[in-house]
């Protein structure tokens, strides 16, 4: 999950590589470096920490050179400190990599034995190594292609060699690695995002790829060193998305931005004159569908638990939702006659590729879910639907996860009147509320002082427990990730009928307990377990949108949402939930855009 980038030009490279890297920086943020060569040397800088530490080294001894790789760490082998911090150099040439390289242990005692000593603790290490022995015997091509063979697991890297002093190499297997193009220089980086401010002009390297970057042109070969060609795709300008203008962190900006991401995406897909959504082309016939299964990490994966309840509530397929992680590696019997979604916000997330790699290699049907269509998921899927949220930076995930519920949304409206399964009647009708959604979502954004009020109820308190049913029950996992991610304290989501069964004994005098109870068919049920926790001594925070007076006055706080149909209740409830996480974090002084132990891009196992 590190970030990497490189760049060859015909001027000074350094202040354009830190500028890179701190868009970078939501990839991993333990440690950072850059290499250059200048004076027929590598000139390696790097510290622990953030950018900005980078920043003030290099401005007390500044790192010349027209060519230059750089690194943000999330750390894997070895503690975040100096040492293992990238890049790592020898004297001939310096590497920067994300990824893992899974045999290193067994490299690192190969090449000890020929007579080399390491530094680090780093997997990386071996790869500068490993190409300083070849650059001893062979031409570059083969250097980098016998060193490529020997490496298992997977990766992202950049490569300086101080005598090709117009060179910079990139490579990829497993992590992704974009080329952009400019005037008399090019880049690499592990994403566009990274590049947007030097070029608009990209392309992908795929698995088993490398790339020679010169001043004026880009080399492509593949895992054969056959030369080959890549498409240059044009990018959308989004920049003024992607900064923070007068908001106090990205979070608090991206839990803003939910009414306008959530309006634009039902614009993208919705045929407001017609009154129908607009998802053609799927890769399966809809009424040929046996089943769906919804395969995803983290938030995104709480968004496919959501998405099996529309399912079932709407079709008759068989739905499962997967934790990527496990389904890549269990014995699952794909069925060409299934239908097998992929979501990911990043559309890197290295075990949702694995998975969805290996539904491809058995010729099932795919489609994907992400927020980034030039991503490695969305280039492998056979169909892909973006959820049209714009750059999301902070780490834990907000807007992103609302466009995630809303593509499956209306996929599954899609399917549904596709398959005869819906009538047009409620159709048209569950359209008209969706086209009211975003001012719900802004109504509900409007009450954020609200919920500050409770805030200050969790930063002492041991853990907390989210509960909720039906519908609910997702978004409940969700607020308990939020509130785990952002502020460190212990909380876990649970199906509310669930309590007596274990967790109830869990309850203890003023344990901050949030009940989400919209008015649905489980709201009755919702309460009596509400009234479980309260006899228990939990102070419980209960998110509605019931109107009717409080039902115990042992209810600490009361958080209302507006009324709408029920199966939009979840894009509402996990607002306020948001908030929770969010000003809690503040008021414990956490890093809210940037969480301990965390990155955005998860691309490793």
């Amino acid at each position: 999950m590190c970030g990497i980038v490189g760049i060859v030009s015909n001027k000074s490279v350094s202040a354009s590589i830190i500028g890179a890297l701190k868009k970078l920086e939501y990839r991993g943020y333990d440690s950072a470096g850059i290499s250059t060569i200048s004076n027929n040397r590598i000139n390696e800088q790097k510290c622990s920490g953030r950018v900005d530490n980078l920043e003030k080294i290099l401005f007390q001894n500044p790192s010349d050179g027209d060519l230059g790789i750089g690194h943000v760490r999330w750390a894997t082998h070895g503690i975040p400190n100096q040492i293992n911090a990238h890049p790592h150099s020898s004297e001939v040439v310096s590497v920067v990599h994300n990824g893992i390289i899974e045999n290193s242990d067994k490299l690192r005692d190969e090449y000890i034995k020929k007579g080399y000593s390491f530094k680090s603790q780093t997997d990386t290490e071996v790869i500068t190594v490993i190409l300083t022995d070849f650059l001893k015997s062979e031409d570059l091509i083969n250097c980098i292609h016998k060193t490529l063979e020997k490496l298992e697991g997977s990766f992202a890297l950049g490569v300086i060699f101080k005598d090709y002093k117009n060179l910079v190499v990139g490579a990829r297997r497993g992590s992704p690695l974009a080329v952009g193009y400019g005037h008399n220089e090019n880049f690499i980086g592990s994403d566009s995002y990274a590049l947007k401010s030097m070029t608009n002009k990209i392309s992908y390297l795929d698995d088993g790829d490398f790339c020679l970057l010169y001043r004026e042109k880009v080399e492509f070969y593949n895992s054969e060193k056959k030369k080959i060609n890549k498409e240059i795709l044009e990018l959308s300008n989004e920049d003024n998305i992607a900064e923070k203008g007068d908001y106090k962190d990205f979070m608090s900006k991206e839990i803003d931005e939910q009414s306008f991401t959530t309006k634009k995406c039902i614009n993208e897909y919705l045929d407001k004159s017609r009154n129908e959504i607009n998802i053609y082309n799927l890769p399966i016939d809809p009424k040929k569908i046996n089943k769906i299964r919804l395969i995803a990490c983290g938030t995104a994966y709480h968004s496919c638990l959501m998405a099996k309840y529309w399912i079932e509530e709407n079709t008759s397929i068989d739905v499962e939702a997967d934790i990527a992680s496990e389904f890549r590696y269990r014995n699952v019997k794909l069925n060409k006659d299934d239908l097998y979604i992929f979501v990911s916000q990043s559309g890197e997330t290295a075990d949702t590729y694995a998975a969805l790699e290996k539904c491809k290699k058995n010729n099932v049907k795919t489609c994907g879910i992400v927020n980034v269509v030039e991503s490695s998921i969305a280039r492998l899927a056979d169909f892909v639907l973006p959820i049209h949220a714009g750059p999301e930076i902070g780490v834990a995930s907000t807007k992103a996860f609302l466009g995630q519920m809303l593509v499956l949304y209306l996929l599954i409206l899609k399917i549904s009147k596709e398959r005869s399964e819906i009538d047009q009647e409620n159709y048209k009708k569950l359209i008209l509320d969706l086209i009211k959604l975003p001012d719900f979502i802004k109504q509900t954004l409007s009450k954020q002082k609200d919920i500050q009020v409770v805030a200050r109820d969790f930063v002492n308190a041991k853990g907390t427990m989210y509960l909720g049913r039906g519908y609910s029950y997702p978004i409940a996992m969700e607020g308990a990730l939020k509130l785990k991610e952002l502020s460190y304290i212990h909380a876990e989501g649970y199906a509310a009928g669930e309590m007596k069964h274990g967790p109830l004994a869990l309850i203890e005098d003023g344990m901050p307990v949030i009940v989400l109870a919209p008015k649905d068919r489980y709201f009755e049920k919702t309460i009596s377990n509400m009234q479980e926790v309260i006899a228990r001594g939990g102070k419980v925070i209960m998110i509605t949108d019931d109107t009717s007076t409080t039902m115990s006055e042992n209810i600490r706080f009361k958080f209302q949402i507006p009324k709408t149909n029920s199966t939009l209740n979840p894009f509402l409830l996990c607002i306020p939930l948001q908030f929770l996480a969010y000003h809690v974090a503040l008021l414990k002084n956490c890093d809210i855009d940037k969480p301990r132990n965390l990155a955005k891009s998860v691309t490793v196992e």
